[in-house]
């Protein structure tokens, strides 16, 4: 998963609003044919993130298609099956910037059997922009795109109504648009949603305000994105310390010195607070902080620093250095899951589970349910997981591991399951329940559970 820069830890407020040029990573997804990847290209052009050459080579392709105009997409599907078939097939990571804020963006594709690509592009993601056809409004690719964000904890979704220019720029079709995809997006948990009208072809409202939707009083989607709250308050959350590497340099200058080196993944760390490290559950008290070569008295996520320890405890790669409320470890795994492999995963597999920096091997020990995507129904008695599907699964690991529910901390409650033969990923796990709301087995049944 890419990592933020190094905050500075000399910073005097860390905690404080986010600056100018915070950093926003956001997702892409949409239905194909609703016009997402013109939409990044028209985001990028507009914003003036495209380099010369680029728009050069856009412009020679577009003109040996037969296009008069530019072909923006061609700027975000660089593959060469994506541009002979015209749909995205890959995530691509695009990083441009604005004065007002940096970004990094995840273009994930839109048809069904590479769900599971926008799996991988919105599990790091702060904000999802999911795209919708105008003239088709909310299809069954838009209510699995809102799920799986909503399975995600992804914090904001902004649902980009397309094509509006083909519509006639009537407000009533954008309004009842808007309205069904908000409905359904509460009914999963998602609380924060902002619609924008717009048209990327065309540019209306994606950089520059439309002048055809006067009754749009709204951002522009790039306002929107420079504007949206980043990240959390560091300090209201228990930090969390998975261990890298345990630095030991013996030398004549540090004959004593033990560090632990890696990332925090929240929270914030001081020297002096007391900490328990998991699984052993021993307790001690932070004695030093290093960060960029040299010692500091705090550190907060996601910086990647040094620990140091008041006593001399075994402690290896893969523990997890907690401070405040800590999870307790535990063999006995419950978790909702995104398949995300060719191969299905079955009852009684023997895998892989990495989380954090440790990695133990595990058995599937229960496949409880598969979750209809479309109707949120649990879907019990299946036999096994097959790729793109989400489900409810049991794992039995041979080691504890010390995992936070994934809706309180999306780093420490994620996990990934890996086939032991040849290193493939095959499964992305949140322990935990999947949504805030999830329909029963029972189709006649109206209470959410």
């Amino acid at each position: 998963m890419p990592t933020d820069l190094q905050a500075d830890s000399t910073a005097e407020n860390p905690f404080g609003e986010a600056s100018a040029t915070a950093l926003l990573r956001f997702a892409t997804a949409g239905s194909v044919d609703d016009g997402k990847s013109t939409l990044v290209g028209r985001l990028l052009h507009d914003s003036k993130s495209v380099l010369a050459d680029q728009l050069e080579a856009v412009e020679h392709a577009s003109r040996s298609r037969g296009q008069e105009t530019p072909d923006l997409a061609l700027l975000t599907d660089g593959l060469r099956a994506e541009r002979e078939q015209g749909i995205t097939i890959d995530v691509a990571y695009r990083y441009f910037a604005t004065p007002r804020r940096r970004f990094i963006l995840a273009d994930t594709p839109g048809h069904v059997q590479y769900t599971r690509n926008m799996v991988t592009g919105a599990s790091t993601a702060e904000l999802a922009v999911v795209l919708v056809d105008a003239r088709n409004g909310v299809v069954e690719q838009t209510r699995r795109h809102a799920a799986v964000a909503a399975l995600l904890r992804v914090p904001h979704v902004v649902l980009a109504v397309n094509k509006m220019d083909l519509v006639g720029y009537a407000e009533p079709v954008f309004a009842a648009i808007a309205e069904e995809f908000t409905a359904y997006a509460a009914s999963l948990g998602v609380r924060d949603v902002v619609a924008v009208p717009i048209s990327a072809l065309a540019g209306d409202n994606v950089v520059v305000p439309s002048a055809h939707m006067d009754w749009y009083g709204g951002p522009t989607l790039l306002e929107h994105l420079e504007t949206v709250p980043v990240g959390t308050d560091p300090g209201e959350e228990p930090a969390r310390f998975p261990v890298q590497y345990v630095i030991r340099p013996q030398s004549e200058e540090h004959r004593d010195y033990r560090g632990y080196a890696g990332q925090l993944a929240s929270g914030v760390l001081r020297v002096g607070d007391p900490v328990t490290v998991l699984p052993s559950g021993h307790t001690t008290t932070v004695a030093g902080i290093d960060a960029l070569g040299r010692p500091t008295d705090i550190a907060w996520a996601p910086q990647s620093v040094t620990v140091r320890l008041v006593d001399d405890i075994d402690i290896s790669r893969g523990d997890l250095i907690a401070a405040g409320p800590a999870p307790v470890p535990t063999k006995d795994i419950v978790a909702t899951v995104a398949h995300l492999n060719e191969r299905p995963l079955r009852t009684g597999d023997k895998v892989l589970l990495k989380h954090t920096t440790r990695t133990v091997r595990a058995l599937v020990k229960e496949i409880s349910y598969r979750i209809d995507i479309t109707t949120l129904e649990q879907r019990s008695g299946t036999e096994g997981l097959d790729v793109n599907d989400l489900g409810h699964v049991v794992l039995r690991t041979a080691e504890p591991l010390a995992l936070d529910d994934y809706s309180a901390n999306r780093r420490t409650g994620s996990f990934l399951l890996i086939d032991p033969s040849d290193g493939t990923t095959l499964t992305a796990g949140m322990a935990g329940e999947a949504f805030d709301t999830v329909r029963t087995t029972d189709p006649d049944e109206e209470d959410w559970v």
